[in-house]
């Protein structure tokens, strides 16, 4: 049993090192393995980490089994998280947009008011 294991080891340490030379990253989301490719290879595996936690939460508050709806519901879950932050940023945009526009418009009131007074000392 043990050298199965050491076999099943070194095969995946030899899909590994085939996939780091075609530029791939293997990564294992919900007991599945995946040969992803992409120019940051620590930025996919934080990714696959995140679907694999997200889907692993999503089975233990759900009596499913059923990797296919388990993958539904954590996709469901990561967008409603994105569709939250999105309306958080539109949100915080809107106001930094707002608030530039008033910054704006007081600058100009004051830079108007200092212009008369200048003009006043100039005349008087």
């Amino acid at each position: 049993m043990a050298e199965q294991v050491t076999r099943t080891a070194a095969e995946i340490s030899r899909a590994e090192l085939e996939a780091a030379e075609n530029g791939a990253v293997i990564v294992d989301i919900y007991d599945q393995v995946y040969q992803l490719r992409g120019t940051d290879a620590a930025y996919i595996e934080r990714l696959a980490a995140m679907v694999d936690g997200k889907m692993r939460a999503v089975s233990a508050h759900g009596s499913t089994v059923d990797s296919l709806r388990v993958a539904v519901l954590a996709a469901l879950n990561i967008a409603d998280e994105l569709t939250t932050l999105r309306a958080r940023y539109d949100a915080l945009s809107g106001s930094l947009t707002q608030s530039q526009t008033q910054t704006r418009s007081r600058a100009g009131s004051l830079a108007g008011m200092l212009d008369e007074i200048l003009v006043e000392r100039k005349v008087g």
